[in-house]
């Protein structure tokens, strides 16, 4: 397993995380990928505008692909979802994911914070995309790293 830094994630964080993308994956059609890079260099959205597309999120079945993006060393963050579940939920909803982030960022507890969030995630996916009969992954569950 890549790791970047072991003052961000370690190996036994990174395989929680995974499992933490899988469970909340489990229960819906909806996709969530994690992107870890050290530094970014344009503006945080621009940068998870651009992964998301590098990733091949957009191109879901029902365009419910969440993306956790993650600059540690530059300390920034983005979580942008494609336009089926932006459609489905409201501002108040990625406010909340940010401020789970904000708050465990900030005390040095990153596994924990994208846990909860990509856990938080999972279930809005499942409320509103529901798991299919026959699930389908359509994206890997692998943190991605840049």
């Amino acid at each position: 397993m890549r790791l970047f830094s072991k003052d961000f994630l370690s190996e036994k964080e990174q395989v929680r995380i995974k499992k933490a993308i899988e469970s909340a994956e489990q229960r819906t059609s909806g996709e969530i990928r994690l992107r870890l890079e050290p530094f970014c260099k344009i503006d945080v959205l621009d940068r998870s505008a651009d992964v998301f597309a590098l990733l091949h999120m957009h191109e879901t079945e029902f365009r419910n692909g969440v993306l956790f993006y993650v600059a540690y060393k530059d300390r920034k963050f983005a979580i942008i979802g494609d336009a089926g579940i932006n459609v489905k939920v409201g501002e108040a909803f990625w406010n909340e994911e940010k401020d789970i982030l904000e708050k465990h960022f900030k005390e040095n507890k990153y596994a924990d914070g994208l846990e909860k969030a990509i856990l938080l995630a999972g279930e809005k996916l499942q409320e509103h995309f529901p798991k299919r009969e026959k699930p389908l992954n359509e994206l890997s569950d692998e943190i991605s790293f840049g």
